[in-house]
């Protein structure tokens, strides 16, 4: 069983920031939590931490990556195998994104608009050789995307139904069932039950 010690958000924040900045070259570091941890939130204070420390860095969120409605909505709004394999397009994220970024010092930060549902026309940023992109959004772990760090914030089904719009509970299911079924273990593992008092998993 494994055991985790309490952290206050601001030192996780500075934890994050610090394994991301330890690290040369352009990282790429994942935050893959459901919508209920924010992790798109996390993400952002990682950055001002990056940035506040000199390394230049920007967050990427998934749900700029989803498919058009017509392909994730193909069966309906409460399907919970489309939510996990046809929502989000983590390959245009690892094309677009991750690999850009290493191979071409450029990243896409957002490709579709989930509200208008249309394509948001953004250009490629260049990046600088040392950049930090993070990237945050649900089930990014175990999708064969090379991140360089990654975190996986893990909430119960009690957490998930808490924190989570009625009208959204349909994607508690396939985000327990990723979580049960992927075998990728993250770099760093945070119990996120509560998210004003989240606990590191041990090493």
């Amino acid at each position: 069983m494994a055991s985790f010690t309490p952290i206050s958000p601001a030192l996780l924040t500075e934890l994050l920031a610090e394994r991301a900045n330890a690290r040369p070259g352009p990282v790429a570091m994942a935050i893959s939590a459901a919508d209920a941890a924010d992790p798109i939130g996390l993400a952002s204070r990682v950055v001002v931490a990056l940035r506040a420390a000199g390394r230049p860095a920007d967050a990427v969120s998934l749900h700029d990556f989803v498919r058009p409605a017509s392909l994730r909505l193909e069966h309906g709004h409460a399907d919970e195998e489309s939510y996990r394999s046809g929502w989000y397009d983590y390959d245009a994220q690892d094309r677009e994104v991750v690999s850009s970024l290493k191979r071409r010092h450029r990243f896409l930060p957002r490709l579709w608009d989930e509200a208008t549902d249309r394509s948001v026309r953004a250009h490629r940023v260049g990046a600088a050789a040392d950049h930090v992109l993070v990237v945050a959004g649900p089930m990014l772990l175990g999708r064969g995307i090379h991140f360089d760090v990654t975190v996986d914030l893990r909430m119960s089904r009690g957490a998930l139904e808490r924190g989570t719009p009625a009208d959204n509970h349909s994607t508690i299911a396939p985000l327990l069932a990723h979580e049960a079924e992927v075998s990728f273990e993250a770099d760093i593992v945070v119990r996120f039950e509560h998210p004003d008092r989240p606990a590191l998993q041990d090493c």
